[in-house]
């Protein structure tokens, strides 16, 4: 679940569970080490990997994180789903951010790869201050432009469930491990 054996974390782990796990309830896996994400995007399978760069921020909990699962309840999906938290899983991060060329860091973000190339990336500025189903119809469309994958990544069923952290990070606890 957690990396500590690189740079530490920033925020209390604890305290940011309930977001990462609303992105793995929606199907995705989390990346925890520059290995880890240089072995899913580096595949040349013809695949397409979605990897959302998780954050405390209010964006991302407003909109990101609620967009992206609301996207993902599409016929038509990434094949694979990713996330890395920002300030957490750090050196995992920034791998990612090494395979987004051309664009400076961004979290939160959403980037979509196929063949180990990016082929759409949505910045916290296509974020900021659009509400999720702004989100969701924008990734929708590149889904049903890019992706081949059978939706959704869930049941409508199951996504009913899913609990939305509607939190920011000015109250998240700063890690001291």
């Amino acid at each position: 679940m957690f990396n500590v054996s690189q740079r530490p974390p920033m925020y209390d782990q604890g305290s940011v569970q309930f977001m990462r796990d609303e992105l793995a309830a929606v199907g995705f896996s989390e990346l925890l080490t520059p290995e880890d994400v240089d072995n899913v995007i580096n595949v040349k399978d013809d695949k397409t990997v979605l990897v959302m760069i998780n954050s405390v921020c209010g964006c991302a909990a407003g909109s990101a994180r609620p967009g992206v699962s609301l996207a993902l309840q599409n016929n038509i999906i990434p094949d694979k789903l990713y996330s890395g938290f920002a300030g957490q899983e750090r050196d995992a991060v920034d791998r990612i951010r090494q395979h987004i060329k051309g664009f400076p860091p961004s979290s939160p973000s959403v980037a979509l790869f196929k063949n180990g190339e990016l082929i759409y990336f949505m910045r916290r500025m296509d974020i900021e201050g659009y509400n999720a189903q702004h989100i969701a119809n924008n990734l929708v469309e590149v889904f049903n432009k890019e992706c081949s994958a059978q939706g959704p990544s869930i049941t409508p069923e199951q996504f009913a469930q899913v609990m939305h952290a509607k939190a920011c990070g000015s109250k998240i606890p700063v890690f001291k491990g």
